[in-house]
This record gives C-alpha cells, sequence and structure tokens, in this order.
C-alpha cells in the first residue's frame, strides 16, 4: 500500500470515527439508558467503532446499541493531539490530495515555531471550552486560562476570575502585569470569551472541536472572540517569559456576555463591582481586523474607533376593530404600514466625524471607480450630498456609516381573517451614530410615524454612548511602525463600526477603545454568528505577532 493510499484509509477511518461519535452526541447518548444503534456498513466504519470499543471511549449498552463516554473520548483525542498524530494524518492525506489535483503544484505548510506550538494549545484549549450561554462556562474558560498564566509566574493577586454571585458560571477573568511607573495610564487588552450558540447538527464539523482544514481553524468562537483572547492570555505569557519590564500595567480582561448583553454583560458588571480591573488610559479590543481580496491578498489594515449604538423600539397601535365587511378608515395595520413606509425610505442626516472622515479619505486611494465621489463627500466642512448619494447607493455599508439608520424588522397584527385588526405591534431597529442619543433618535421615529395612537418605546435598557475616540499620534504610531514592518505598503484604514462590542461600555465610562487585531479576513467574512465560524491560520499567526509588538511599544510609553 502506497503512502497516499494508506493516508486516505486513515483518514476515511477518521472519517467514520467521527460520524458515530457526531451521531451519539447529538442523540446525547451519554448513558446506557441512552444507548443508540450503530451498524456501520462499510468494514472501516466496523474497524472504527472496534476501535473505538476498544478503548472504552463507546461502550456497548446491549447488542448493537451504544453510548459514548465522553471523558474517555477527550482524554484519547487530547493524547493524539499531543503526538501529534492528528496532525500527522492531516497532512499526509492534504499532501496526496494535493498531489492528485495539482500533481507538481504540492506544497507543504511551514512547520510551526516552538512558540507558536505552545500558543495552538493555549487557542485550542480556549476554542475548545463551551461558552455559550446555555450550556457553556465562561468561569471554566477563565479558570483554565487562569492557571496558563499563574504557571507562567504570576501571582494569584495578579490573576483572578471574577463572577457574579447569581450568576456563577459568567465569570471573568482579570490578570496584571505590573509596570515601572504606577502614575502612568495602564493599557487594557479586552476581549470577550463568551460565544453564540451553535447547533452542531446544523455545522459541517463539530462547532467545539477545533479543526485545522485548508489553511483555517474551523470552530464556534475560533474567530469572534477567541482568537484575540487567546493572542492576550499568550501575550502577557511571552512578555514574563522574557523578562518584559513595562513602563505602565498592562491589564487584561477576558469578559463574559457580549453576545447577550441584554441578559448580562460582563465588562458592564465589572464597571460597577471591581472597576479598578478595568481602568486604563485605553484599551485594545475587537471590532477590526485586516480586509483581503478574493485571492488572498492584504488590501487594507483596518483600525476601528467609535461605534453606533445599537437599540430596538417597539411600536403598538390599538383599535376596537370590528367586522371586516364594515372597513374602517383607521384600519389598525394600515396606519402602521403607513408610517412604517415613511421610516423605510427615510434617511438620516449626513454626518462625518474625524473617524469616517478620515475612512472616506482613506478609501478614495483604494477605490479608483469612486475616488472622485469619495474626495467630494470630505472636501469641505460637511458632507457633500451629491456624491453621497452616489456612494450610498454603490455600497450600503457606506450610507450605514454616513448616517443613524433604522428600519422596521418585526410586524405583527390581527387575530382573524375576517376581522378587522384590533392591535398591531412592529419593531424598529435603529444604528445610531456617536453622539447622538436614544431619545432623540425616538422623537424622529416618532415625527416620522406621525400618529399620536401609535405609541413608541425603547427595547431595554438604552445603551451608553459616547463620543468616537480619538486616533491621536500615541495610539496610531505603533500601529503604522508594526505594521509597516510586516506589511509594508498595505494602507490602514479608520472605521466606525456599524456593529456593536463591548467598546460601547468602556468608552462611555472615559477609557478609550480601540479595535485592532491584525488579523486579516475574506471578503465573505469569517462565519462569526453563523455556521462553520473559521479564521486563516495564516492570519491568526500573523495577528498574534502583531499585537503582541504592538502591546510592547505601547508599555514602554509613559503617557
Amino acid at each position: 500500500m502506497s503512502n497516499t493510499t494508506g493516508a486516505v484509509v486513515a483518514a476515511k477511518r477518521m472519517q467514520a470515527e467521527r460520524q458515530m461519535i457526531e451521531a451519539l452526541k447529538a442523540a446525547e447518548a451519554f448513558t446506557p439508558d441512552k444507548a443508540i444503534p450503530l451498524m456501520p456498513e462499510k468494514n472501516l466504519g466496523k474497524l472504527a467503532l472496534r476501535g473505538l470499543l476498544r478503548q472504552n471511549a463507546v461502550r456497548q449498552a446491549q447488542a448493537g446499541f451504544y453510548y459514548l463516554d465522553e471523558p474517555v473520548y477527550a482524554g484519547i483525542r487530547k493524547t493524539r493531539q499531543r503526538l501529534l498524530i492528528g496532525v500527522a494524518v492531516i497532512a499526509v492525506v492534504l499532501g496526496g490530495a494535493l498531489m492528485i489535483a495539482t500533481a507538481s503544484k504540492a506544497q507543504t505548510a511551514p512547520a510551526l515555531r516552538s512558540d507558536q506550538q505552545a500558543f495552538r494549545a493555549l487557542y485550542e484549549e480556549l476554542v475548545e471550552t463551551n461558552t455559550t450561554l446555555s450550556e457553556g462556562s465562561c468561569t471554566l474558560a477563565g479558570e483554565r486560562m487562569a492557571a496558563r498564566l499563574l504557571a507562567a509566574g504570576y501571582s494569584a493577586a495578579d490573576v483572578r476570575v471574577l463572577a457574579p454571585e447569581d450568576r456563577p458560571k459568567d465569570g471573568n477573568l482579570v490578570a496584571t502585569l505590573h509596570g515601572s511607573n504606577p502614575n502612568a495610564p495602564a493599557l487594557l487588552l479586552l476581549a470577550h470569551i463568551d460565544v453564540v450558540e451553535a447547533n452542531p447538527a446544523d455545522w459541517t464539523r463539530d462547532p467545539f472541536t477545533l479543526i485545522e482544514e485548508d489553511g483555517y481553524f474551523y470552530a464556534r468562537g475560533s474567530s469572534d472572540d477567541k482568537a484575540q483572547a487567546s493572542v492576550w492570555v499568550d501575550t502577557l505569557i511571552r512578555l514574563k517569559q522574557e523578562g518584559f519590564a513595562p513602563v505602565r500595567d498592562i491589564k487584561i480582561a477576558l469578559t463574559c456576555g457580549e453576545e447577550t448583553a441584554a441578559i448580562h454583560n460582563g465588562v458592564e458588571w465589572l464597571l460597577a463591582n471591581h472597576p479598578e480591573t478595568l481602568q486604563a488610559g485605553f484599551a485594545l479590543n475587537e471590532g477590526a481586523g485586516g480586509l483581503l481580496d478574493d485571492q488572498g491578498n492584504r488590501v487594507a489594515l483596518a483600525v476601528q474607533a467609535g461605534e453606533k449604538i445599537y437599540q430596538d423600539y417597539t411600536l403598538e397601535l390599538t383599535n376596537p376593530g370590528g367586522h371586516s365587511s364594515v372597513p374602517r378608515k383607521d384600519n389598525a395595520i394600515v396606519a402602521m404600514a403607513n408610517g412604517l413606509a415613511r421610516v423605510g425610505t427615510y434617511d438620516f442626516p449626513l454626518e462625518l466625524n474625524p473617524v469616517t472622515r478620515a475612512y472616506f479619505t482613506a478609501l478614495a486611494d483604494m477605490q479608483p471607480q469612486h475616488a472622485a465621489d469619495l474626495r467630494a463627500l470630505t472636501a469641505g466642512t460637511t458632507p457633500n450630498t451629491e456624491a453621497a448619494a452616489r456612494i450610498s447607493t454603490a455600497n450600503p455599508s457606506w450610507n450605514a456609516t454616513l448616517r443613524t439608520t433604522c428600519i422596521p424588522t418585526m410586524i405583527d397584527g390581527g387575530h382573524a381573517p375576517n376581522a378587522q385588526p384590533q392591535k398591531v405591534t412592529a419593531n424598529i431597529n435603529c444604528r445610531i451614530l456617536p453622539g447622538h442619543t436614544v431619545a432623540e433618535t425616538q422623537a424622529e421615529l416618532v415625527r416620522l410615524m406621525d400618529n399620536p395612537a401609535i405609541s413608541i418605546a425603547p427595547v431595554g435598557e438604552p445603551s451608553p454612548t459616547a463620543p468616537p475616540p480619538v486616533l491621536s499620534k500615541a495610539v496610531m504610531g505603533p500601529i503604522r511602525e508594526v505594521a509597516g514592518q510586516m506589511w509594508p505598503n498595505v494602507p490602514i484604514l479608520p472605521t466606525q463600526t456599524t456593529g456593536a462590542t463591548d467598546g460601547r461600555f468602556t468608552n462611555a465610562a472615559g477609557i478609550p477603545t480601540y479595535g485592532v487585531t491584525g488579523m486579516f479576513a475574506d471578503p465573505a467574512g469569517s462565519g462569526a454568528h453563523g455556521l462553520n465560524e473559521r479564521i486563516r491560520v495564516r492570519s491568526l499567526y500573523e495577528g498574534r505577532d502583531f499585537l503582541f509588538e504592538i502591546v510592547k511599544r505601547y508599555a514602554v510609553q509613559a503617557d
């Protein structure tokens, strides 16, 4: 049997094993009373099952019915990874497949440096710790990362996992590397470790197992936001190992609840209960990475400053209704629809702030087909309306960067097909530019709906508001210096996110917060919050090196 054939057979056997394990997990067959039938038809499947039974990873409850001993199987996976068996098999399979497909174009991935190997193990441990709201534990993830910091030489006083008494699984890891000048404002390295829910049955791969395949890491949280969270822990470990002496304190905060802030948010809780853990001169956070083209070439490195405010509003209209054969002129559905139509076609005023002005200015050099309009947009003290109209039509994200946006997203009304509606409710979702308030936007919605019978109320607690932080020389200098060394001639693009991060809490608390990762992503995105979330392997390791270097430069600044 050739090496290629043997590798393919081994890979198919591993595939059969994964399919059985996934079936057992999907059925929650973890005890004898939950056992399910497994009847592999092919020899490789039978071999895989016998191997699992021999290792006690799968156990037989009765003839033909099996269940998964999850701790034993987890131990087997870790052993394989430590011995690099899985990596070797994947490398051989990928190498063989590449030779078959492209003959002489086969290439071997470069070997990892020893420090990268250590980082990969840390990253894998964090990614494979389930931190969903429904089943996971941020506290466990925080404790595992804390153990690594303690092993690296940090004291227990400088590494803590803090959790609310009534939410013991929503722990937050905070740690500090002390600087020589206690009066210098600290640098805060912020990331969240909770992740969006993921149903394994919907994914191509197990979302809670880190899979390296075709140059990507796949798993829930592989990008959002455990990539940066892993880098921050790794950075503190590397700095300690180097004996690095910062001038200012370097703090990290790996927090829980960014994805479910309406239920609980770790940053908000820390600010209220342990504000000293986050207090800093400025913070680095998620919010922006690098942009790649379709061929994987680097187009721009984004740096995010400021973000729009997320806010939902509930609209409600009640009506006496009546029989559908005797229509009322004030039909509740019609009245609500008329108002929503006005909201849907309305453009909030154009507005540029220092960050978005810098964004469109830099974009002009990258978008030759729109360069004239982009330059005209920013030429005056106020945006050029004609140029804004053209670029807003060309790219909806540019339109969203230029103004507050509000759109209807849900509507519900009526109780019978042959009756006039007695009640109609709707939801309007707004993304509000920094510097404007939830109340101010609500007043504009009242004006647009133009019907005093329709009540409008914000949903939940309004997010805090703050102007975008200044992209000062002290902030941008290290970024430009390191990026220029790593990626010469790649432009730096200041951005203001249209989404929301934990930066909305820290900015409002007086801690200027910037989104910067140095991790370049494909045009199609990473699949964050969706299926088959991924990050380029190259991008993760590059981002790790980039962030490490800029942190060192920030750390020796005195103010």
